[in-house]
């Protein structure tokens, strides 16, 4: 009884706020309901309302779903500090960090189901039923560490949470070993992802050794500077205690996985383009156009100008300690790394084609609308597990009895 009186009470948590909160709740259902019938019209109509093509094959969904993952392992960056160096004031909100974790990793799920024509063959990688191909495939390694990242970003703050409810401490030898399991397949997740890219050897600008070390350093930007924005609206809205110093601690990490980025965007544009071969043509085309074509040259310009200004604003410590200033270097680089993952990333590697076409790729309105459904699932169970996670931290959700001992 215990147990349904957890998952009762948390959802309760999960649907108790203000008129500002009722509204943001409202918009995410409306946003999920505009991409859910867009999807819809793509599963009556297939993959031809989108963008892509026999020649551009990964579009708008695996841009987004590319972005979602790093975000997914950036939680690592608050159990390390809050476990390894029993950081208190950090191991308060890594649950919150967790709890993006899992946001992250449904929606980058979420964003390959609806890249899927036939999503009704999904079952053709589920273990003992289709074909997994395990080991030699690189996507069924993808799906291995997707899923067990999720089930480990459940499972330990299902056994936290359940203690505080009860009133109990939680054993942290009964849960550490997870952790430091996790912290090790928070790298992986990304890992994997980046050789699922690279080992397309036919595609040059993805078959490069730094494109593991690359998606690691962009994780550790956009990761922690959205943490950092919702750890500061929770603070202000929802009135849960977070320590300055773990914003601080969240804002310097930002800034050096700022410079580390930037620094592999200035290698591989030097190892490209000083002696540059027939190899460099995607990346030619991305940063300086080719035969004219340039569709996307404005989109990564764009995201290096942002993260320049960004780690500009970061490296001054008046600036990075005014909350403002860093809420606008954090959506700044947010963005800047999504173009430069996303759009200035998957798509470039079709473009020219092995046979030289070059034919050019532009998300259509419903192929944005799906991904913003994506975003706003995700986005809903974040604001969910946040909420209840923080209503049973604070005492403001706990067991019944613990409640009537109070009074």
């Amino acid at each position: 009884m215990t147990l349904l009186h957890f998952f009762r009470d948390g959802l309760r948590a999960m649907f108790q706020g203000g008129k500002g909160y009722w509204t943001w709740l409202a918009l995410l259902f409306a946003l999920i309901a505009i991409g859910c019938w867009y999807y819809i019209i793509q599963l009556q109509q297939g993959l031809v309302i989108t963008g892509m093509s026999d020649q551009v094959s990964w579009g708008f969904y695996i841009a987004n779903f590319t972005f979602m993952v790093g975000i997914a392992a950036a939680s690592v960056l608050l159990v390390i500090p809050a476990y390894l160096f029993h950081r208190e004031d950090v191991k308060r909100v890594v649950l919150i960090g967790k709890a993006m974790a899992v946001a992250a990793v449904i929606t980058a799920i979420l964003l390959v189901v609806v890249d899927l024509a036939r999503p009704d063959r999904f079952w053709h990688i589920i273990p003992f039923i289709g074909r997994f191909n395990f080991p030699q495939s690189m996507l069924a390694w993808d799906v291995v560490v997707l899923y067990g990242y999720l089930f480990l970003n459940l499972l330990i703050p299902f056994y936290i949470l359940f203690k505080h409810y009860r009133g109990l401490q939680p054993k942290l030898a009964a849960y550490l070993p997870f952790v430091v399991i996790t912290i090790f397949w928070a790298i992986s997740i990304h890992t994997v992802t980046a050789f699922l890219f690279s080992a397309n050897s036919g595609r040059p600008f993805w078959h490069t050794a730094l494109l593991g070390p690359r998606f690691l350093a962009s994780a550790f930007v956009s990761g922690p500077a959205l943490i950092i924005v919702s750890l500061l609206l929770i603070r202000r809205y929802w009135k849960f205690q977070i320590g300055q110093a773990v914003i601080n601690m969240l804002g310097i990490i930002l800034m050096f996985a700022l410079y580390t980025n930037l620094f592999f965007v200035g290698v591989e544009l030097f190892t490209d383009l000083y002696n540059e071969t027939d190899h460099a043509a995607s990346i030619r085309y991305l940063y300086l156009g080719l035969h004219g074509f340039d569709g996307l040259t404005p989109w990564i310009w764009t995201a290096l100008v942002l993260n320049s200004i960004a780690v500009l604003m970061l490296s001054i410590e008046k600036l990075r300690h005014n909350i403002p200033m860093l809420v606008v270097a954090c959506g700044l680089s947010t963005v800047g790394i999504w173009i430069e993952k996303g759009m200035g990333f998957v798509i470039p590697g079709f473009i020219p084609t092995p046979t030289g076409e070059i034919f050019e790729f532009t998300p259509t309105f419903p192929e944005v609308m799906i991904t913003v459904g994506c975003w706003a699932i995700g986005a809903l169970v974040f604001t969910l597990l946040a909420r209840a996670a923080t209503a049973i931290e604070s005492g403001d959700c706990v067991h019944q009895s613990l409640a009537r001992d109070s009074r």
